[in-house]
C-alpha cells in the first residue's frame, strides 16, 4: 500500500528536483515486477506513528526521501492555516462538554442596553463634527451672542432681599410661618407687639454705654435723652420731594410711637424720678409695669423687695426704635428711614457732641447693606480670580511630550465653560429669573468642571 502525496501537504520543492522525481517515475516499470519499498508498511508512516508523534512531540513526524516528502517539518502558519480535520486523522470528535470548555458560553444578561445607543449616538455625532466642523464652530459663537444680549436685563440698583432670594420658593418653613400670622395676628399702626412678630422687624437699635460707673445720674439720662430726640427728629426727603418723618414710618402703640426706652419715657414724662426706688428687673412706674431686664446692662443690684431687686447701679443702655412693616409700602418708607439713619448718625453724633456716653448703633437692615457692599468690593476682583484661573487651567495641561501635551485641549474646554456661563446666564435674565449676587461664584465651578474634563493631563498630574 502506497503513501499518497494527497495526506500531507506538500512543501514547494526546487524545479530540478521535481524534474528528477518525473524521471525516475518513468523509468520504474523497465525494472520488471518486484516488491514496491513504498507499499511496504513502514512503522515510520501511516496514521498510527502520525498520531503517536503528534501526541508526543505536538507535530507531524518527519518522513524521509523514500515516502516522497520532504523531512523538514513544515511551517508554523502553515500547519495553522491547514489543520487536519479529526476524521482524517482517525480522532474521534468532541463532545459538547470538551468543546463548552473551549469557547466561553455566550452571556444570556445584555448590559449594554444604555451603552450602546450611547455608542451609537456619540458615533454619529462624531461623525457629524468631523464631516461638518465649522458649523459646530459657529453656531456656539453665534447662539452665544444672541443669548448673552439678556445681560441687558442685569439689574443695576436693586436691593436684596436675603429672605426672598435665598429662601426656596414655597418652603415649609414659609407655610408654617403664614400659619402663625393666621392665628396671631398683629397691627403695627395700633397695638404693636414685637413679640408677636413672626418676620423680621424694622428696627434701628443704639447702645448706650456710660463713661461713669452708671447713668443713673442726671446729667447722664440728660444726654441719652438729647440723643433720643435728635433720632426721632430724623427725617427722609424723597425725590419727589416728600418728607418721611419718623412719626410716619414709627410702629405705634395706642396712637402713639413704640418708646424706645420705657424707663427713659417716663424719666422724660418726669425729671424728678426718684431713680433710687427702680427696682429690676420689673419696676412699676406711673401704675404700669415695666419690663428692664433686657434694655438695661452691666446692672448693680440691691436690698431684695419681693421677687425684685433695687437697682444700685446701671453700666449700659438699650434705645430700640420700631418701624413699621406690616404694610408693604410702609416697609419701603421704613427701610428709607433707616438708610438716612444709617448715612446720618455719625454725623449727628458729632454735633452732640456727648461726653458723658458712648454710643454704637446696629439697624435691621445693616446685615443687607454690608452684605451688599462686600459683594461690590470682591466682584471687581473676581475678573483677576477668572484670569488666574484659566491660566493655570492651560499652562497645568502642558507637557514636554508632544504626545501628552494636552494644552490646546484645555484651552478649548476653558472657551467652552465661558461660552456656556455667556449662554447660561443670558438664558435666565431673559426668562425672568431673578439675579442674586451670590451666583457670581457660580463661573468658579463651571471651570474647575472644565478643568478636569481635560482629562488625561490631570489624571497623569494626580497619580
Amino acid at each position: 500500500m502506497s503513501l499518497s502525496s494527497s495526506k500531507v501537504a506538500p512543501e514547494a520543492e526546487p524545479e530540478g528536483k521535481q524534474e528528477a522525481e518525473s524521471a525516475s517515475e518513468k523509468r520504474e516499470p523497465e525494472a520488471g515486477p518486484g516488491p514496491d519499498p513504498r507499499s511496504q508498511w513502514d512503522p515510520g508512516t501511516g496514521p498510527e506513528s502520525e498520531r503517536l508523534l503528534e501526541s508526543s512531540q505536538g507535530q507531524k513526524p518527519e518522513l524521509g526521501w523514500a515516502s516522497g516528502q520532504s523531512s523538514e517539518p513544515p511551517a508554523a502558519s502553515e500547519q495553522e492555516s491547514q489543520p487536519r480535520p479529526s476524521s482524517a486523522r482517525g480522532d474521534p470528535p468532541l463532545s459538547e462538554s470538551q468543546s463548552g470548555n473551549q469557547l466561553p458560553e455566550r452571556s444570556r444578561c445584555h448590559t449594554d442596553c444604555l451603552e450602546a445607543p450611547l455608542s451609537r449616538a456619540f458615533a454619529w455625532l462624531g461623525w457629524m463634527v468631523g464631516s461638518h466642523p465649522w458649523i459646530f464652530l459657529l453656531a456656539p459663537m453665534v447662539l452665544t451672542a444672541a443669548l448673552g444680549t439678556g445681560f441687558v436685563y442685569l439689574p443695576k440698583d436693586e436691593e436684596e432681599d436675603l429672605e426672598e432670594q435665598y429662601t426656596p420658593i414655597g418652603s415649609p418653613a414659609k407655610a408654617e410661618r403664614r400659619f402663625v400670622q393666621a392665628h396671631f395676628t398683629i397691627n403695627d399702626s395700633y397695638r404693636f407687639s414685637a413679640s408677636r412678630k413672626s418676620i423680621d422687624v424694622n428696627f434701628a437699635s443704639v447702645l448706650v454705654v456710660s463713661n461713669t460707673a452708671s447713668l443713673l445720674e442726671q446729667e447722664t439720662l440728660s444726654e441719652i435723652s438729647k440723643l433720643d430726640e435728635a433720632v426721632r427728629a430724623l427725617y427722609v426727603t424723597q425725590e419727589n420731594g416728600t418728607e418721611i418723618p419718623y412719626d410716619e414710618v414709627c410702629a405705634m402703640d395706642q396712637g402713639r410711637c413704640v418708646p424706645s426706652n420705657p424707663l427713659l419715657a417716663v424719666w422724660q414724662a418726669n425729671n424728678n424720678l426718684n431713680l433710687k426706688n427702680i427696682t429690676f428687673p420689673i419696676s412699676t412706674q406711673a401704675g404700669q409695669p415695666l419690663y428692664l431686664a433686657n434694655l438695661l446692662g452691666g446692672v448693680v443690684l440691691g436690698e431684695k423687695i419681693g421677687t425684685n431687686q433695687f437697682l444700685l447701679e446701671a453700666k449700659a443702655m438699650r434705645l430700640l426704635y420700631f418701624l413699621e412693616t406690616e404694610v408693604r409700602e410702609d416697609n419701603e418708607h421704613s427701610k428709607l428711614w433707616l438708610i438716612h439713619f444709617l448715612n446720618e448718625f455719625s454725623k449727628m453724633q458729632k454735633s452732640l457732641a456727648l461726653k458723658k456716653i458712648q454710643v454704637v448703633y446696629f439697624t435691621s437692615l445693616s446685615r443687607q447693606l454690608e452684605f451688599e457692599a462686600t459683594s461690590m468690593t470682591v466682584i471687581p476682583l473676581f475678573h483677576l480670580a477668572y484670569l488666574l484661573i484659566i491660566l493655570f487651567a492651560v499652562i497645568s495641561c502642558y507637557r514636554c511630550d508632544c504626545i501628552r501635551n494636552k494644552m490646546w485641549v484645555a484651552a478649548f474646554g476653558v472657551i467652552s465653560a465661558a461660552l456656556a456661563v455667556v449662554s447660561g446666564f443670558g438664558l435666565m435674565l431673559y426668562i425672568g429669573v431673578p439675579f442674586v449676587i451670590i451666583v457670581a461664584n457660580s463661573p468658579f465651578l463651571i471651570l474647575a468642571a472644565a478643568e478636569f474634563e481635560s482629562g488625561p493631563c490631570f489624571s497623569s498630574r494626580i497619580y
